[in-house]
């Protein structure tokens, strides 16, 4: 083997080596909550000791030996086991001498993991939304047109000025030093190029202005951050709550309205920390989802220790996401109750959803489109059954859509 064959193979080698003894949180965190956790919390004491920032305080020699045989030291005398061992009721903690010196590593990688602070993703995904109407469409389509006869002219214009340029000596006369007319005094004289000029800039703007305009007042993607950190994806998604357990306002009332603390300490007054999945990278930890608990006890004024109110709360100020205009009227109580809506047709997967945001525009044209595509649901709804008979008659038709039943009368949502 030559020399540079030996120094690429111990390179090799070395760095396959870091790359072994490198501690893997993920597998800390794996070992952790199957051999600790019972007895262990990373940032408070529980049967023993808050592990977080352990091996800051103790040598790692030292902590493989405890953890491996914690008894043996004791009787050894170890002043620091000793000490454990009195301040903890002498509970002796269980002997670990399966785990290996790299398995203890990763299990102190995890103890020492401070997280990243949970930031929002820098745009909530923006939903699929069909055209708002079809006079938009034809108005786009037009404009398309009118710019693509406007690119035509602009070449016959430019060959104009070419013209006038050859025609009047705009550029100066070397041979004569005389000087042409100005390009902007011809431009200003020809009335036939100022006029398609200053309808291309009207054209431009209006169609400029026109898509500004159809944007105001739509917040879709809208995604605040709320005082405390509500996981829709956690609730609705992995522990599966129906979302008219929270809002269960939606199908008697106008509004779906903001659930009361108290709907939450249903639940909490039992579930003081959180024990499910984490996403180390993007910061929610079991640590950030607990303090998010602690949160909701410091406003409904819930005693831990005691288990009962203080009495000293505060309010939540929450922010508002969905949020239509005064002039419009859109009542829960008619798509839940009566029409059978699904919340995911306007308010999209909030099962998947760690932040709520906006997920449909709710612009008049994305309603309407809904109207004209969205069949009655007749099945077991006696409230649409009469009138369904006779419309299904009127239209020749097995099936009505909400709009061929008056979903699209103004005063139906203008009033």
């Amino acid at each position: 083997m030559t020399f540079f064959g030996l120094i690429s193979f111990f390179s090799i080698l070395f760095s396959a080596n870091l790359t072994a003894q490198e501690p893997d949180v993920q597998k800390g965190k794996s070992l952790f909550n199957s051999q600790c956790a019972a007895c262990h919390k990373l940032n408070r004491n529980l049967v023993g000791p808050a592990l977080n920032g352990v091996s800051a305080k103790y040598e790692k020699d030292w902590l493989y030996s405890w953890i491996k045989n914690s008894q043996a030291m004791i009787k050894s005398g170890d002043p620091q086991a000793v000490a454990i061992y009195e301040e903890y009721n002498k509970v002796a903690m269980n002997a670990f001498p399966n785990l290996s010196n790299e398995d203890i590593d990763n299990i102190l990688a995890y103890t020492d993991y401070v997280p990243p602070k949970p930031t929002p993703p820098p745009g909530a995904p923006v939903a699929q939304t069909s055209s708002s109407s079809s006079t938009n469409d034809i108005i786009l389509i037009l404009l398309s047109f009118v710019l693509l006869v406007l690119v035509m002219l602009l070449y016959l214009i430019n060959k104009t000025l070419k013209s006038l340029v050859n025609q009047n000596t705009v550029f100066a006369d070397q041979q004569n030093n005389k000087k042409g007319i100005p390009i902007w005094k011809a431009f200003a004289k020809n009335q036939f190029l100022v006029f398609c000029s200053v309808i291309f800039l009207l054209l431009s703007s209006a169609y400029y202005a026109y898509g500004y305009m159809l944007q105001v007042g739509v917040d879709q993607g809208y995604m605040p951050i709320q005082p405390i950190h509500y996981s829709h994806k956690i609730h609705s998604g992995a522990n599966q709550i129906e979302c008219q357990y929270c809002h269960s306002s939606a199908k008697k009332s106008k509004h779906s309205g903001i659930p009361s603390l108290n709907v939450c300490m249903n639940c909490h007054e039992n579930i003081a920390e959180y024990n499910g999945e984490e996403d180390l990278e993007k910061g929610y930890t079991k640590e950030f989802y607990t303090n998010e608990i602690k949160k909701l006890y410091k406003a409904v004024g819930w005693d831990e220790n005691s288990q009962s109110y203080t009495g000293d709360t505060e309010p939540v100020k929450w922010v508002r996401i969905h949020n239509l205009p005064d002039f419009v009227y859109f009542n829960h109580a008619q798509h839940v109750n009566v029409a059978g809506v699904d919340c995911k047709t306007c308010h999209g997967p909030v099962e998947e959803m760690e932040i709520l945001y906006q997920h449909s525009s709710l612009t008049m044209g994305w309603c309407i489109n809904c109207h004209r595509e969205t069949n009655v649901d007749l099945k077991n709804n006696e409230y649409y059954q009469k009138i369904h008979e006779e419309l299904s008659k009127k239209y020749g038709v097995d099936e009505l859509t909400a709009a061929q039943m008056g979903g699209l009368e103004c005063g139906k949502c203008h009033y």
